[in-house]
């Protein structure tokens, strides 16, 4: 049918909690929510929004186009294909079996810098670590991002024991020099980790770590916890700086 609409596709896995965050936003961009499947830690959110349909001018402009091209081509192989042939005809048989020149890939090895996201290679994390902890950038950036491993400076805003473990902590790290005086940027948690667990890296290797610390940060992105606006990181390394 000419009038029938042609769908375009989405699914989309979220953290719950964060259901209406993520549906608001594609709602705006024009996508309709078709199901939501529950689950214990994730939901999955499935939308469709209308294909664009092509202008019937261009297209018709378009197959005139190939139209003529085909009869061009045609014509041109009718007209030479005598002539290829009689030539042929009077070629005496060569072999045909030089070998063809080989040009070695020389293909760069892909950038490390592809595979971590910084602030200076991705606009949605550097717009992260300068909008509130709660702000949209938040779920701009945890979209599709969980498992993926970021770098960036930053300082520990807050370091409290982790239940009654003396050797294990909480960390809440902050972008920036201020530690504990950190008013912008997004709330990144070390959950449950030793100082081992951080695998400290510099000159000078301390025996502890405290708020106000500064380090450059390499994490793996776990889930984002919409309600109370927490990262959860898995620390790679961490440079003291």
């Amino acid at each position: 049918m000419a009038d029938e609409i042609r769908y375009e596709y989405k699914t989309v896995r979220t953290v719950r909690g964060t259901d209406g965050l993520v549906i608001s936003k594609l709602q705006k961009d024009g996508w309709e929510l078709v199901e939501r499947s529950p689950g214990t830690l994730r939901s999955t959110l499935d939308f469709r929004r209308p294909r664009k349909p092509l202008p019937w001018l261009l297209i018709g402009a378009a197959s005139a186009v190939l139209v003529v091209l085909a009869v061009v081509i045609g014509v041109a192989s009718a007209l030479g294909g005598g002539d290829e042939r009689k030539n042929e005809s009077d070629k005496p048989a060569v072999a045909t079996s030089e070998k063809s020149s080989t040009v070695p890939d020389q293909t760069a090895p892909e950038s490390t810098d592809a595979e971590v996201i910084t602030p200076q290679n991705t606009p949605e994390f550097a717009a992260l670590l300068k909008a509130d902890s709660c702000d949209d950038a938040n779920l701009d950036f945890a979209t599709g991002r969980e498992g993926r491993t970021i770098a960036f400076d930053g300082s520990i805003v807050n370091m409290t024991p982790h239940g009654d473990h003396e050797t294990r902590y909480d960390l809440l790290l902050g972008p920036g020099n201020d530690g504990p005086n950190t008013k912008i940027g997004p709330a990144f948690r070390y959950e449950d980790v030793s100082v081992r667990d951080l695998k400290l890296a510099g000159e000078k290797i301390p025996d502890a770590v405290g708020a106000g610390d500064k380090f450059r940060f390499v994490a793996k992105v776990g889930e984002f916890d919409a309600v109370q606006c927490l990262f959860s990181l898995d620390p790679v390394s961490t440079e003291i700086r």
